[in-house]
């Protein structure tokens, strides 16, 4: 079912629904400023299972995790270096996810991780105000695997169906294209793995060309 949500004044009712759809371990499909996420709580490994069988994708390509803001990093991740943390002070809430190394001690299952966490604040008022009354969210696009990213509500429940219990309807997607994916994991520097919402140039910008592994420099160096 889809439920409005583009007004912060009426959109009430319809988070009530997405809080407890998430609270019973449901698939949820929201708005955020890339495209529209599918997703469900973090920490429900059943609820995790759901989101991935809803888009055919298998546990070797684990979801992203939303959070509703900078300080939710510390009680996720560790070891986060310094130049990581300063991407995310710039770019958050915004179209940057980094991988962190995740506590060993999460009691949760989000799939093949080896051992790390992707991490975003979406720059959405209704994402941000849905995630600080649910906490992290295990959220991908919202999309059959193969298939693009649903830039609209009506879009994913076309790809989705009932596998999503609850879909709100922000209108269209602000960016409409992914976010840019930093992995902040390796000793030799940060990594860009995917080129999406924010530029090479202005995450160089932000922390410089030596916080960036040797590979990622040649990338950017090749343009």
């Amino acid at each position: 079912m889809i439920f409005p949500c583009s007004d912060p004044a009426t959109w009430g009712p319809s988070l009530d629904a997405a809080v407890d759809a998430v609270s019973r371990g449901a698939v949820i499909v929201l708005p955020t400023d890339t495209v529209y996420g599918v997703g469900a709580d973090a920490f429900n490994a059943d609820a995790v299972a759901a989101v991935l069988a809803a888009k055919g994708r298998g546990r070797q390509m684990p979801p992203p995790v939303l959070i509703p803001d900078a300080r939710t990093v510390d009680g996720l991740g560790y070891d986060v270096p310094a130049a990581a943390k300063a991407l995310m002070e710039a770019c958050w809430p915004g179209a940057l996810t980094v991988i962190v190394h995740a506590q060993p001690s999460l009691a949760w299952d989000l799939g093949e991780t080896h051992g790390t966490v992707a991490l975003r604040v979406p720059d959405h008022p209704a994402a941000l105000a849905l995630l600080k009354r649910t906490g992290p969210l295990a959220v991908t696009s919202a999309n059959k695997t193969g298939q693009p990213a649903a830039t609209t509500a009506s879009d994913a429940q076309a790809q989705l169906g009932d596998a999503v219990a609850v879909y709100l309807d922000g209108g269209d997607s602000p960016l409409g294209t992914a976010s840019t994916i930093v992995d902040a994991t390796d000793p030799a520097g940060l990594r860009v793995v995917r080129d999406g919402g924010i530029s090479r140039e202005r995450l160089v910008e932000i922390v410089g060309v030596e916080a960036f592994a040797p590979e990622a420099d040649a990338q950017e160096a090749d343009g």
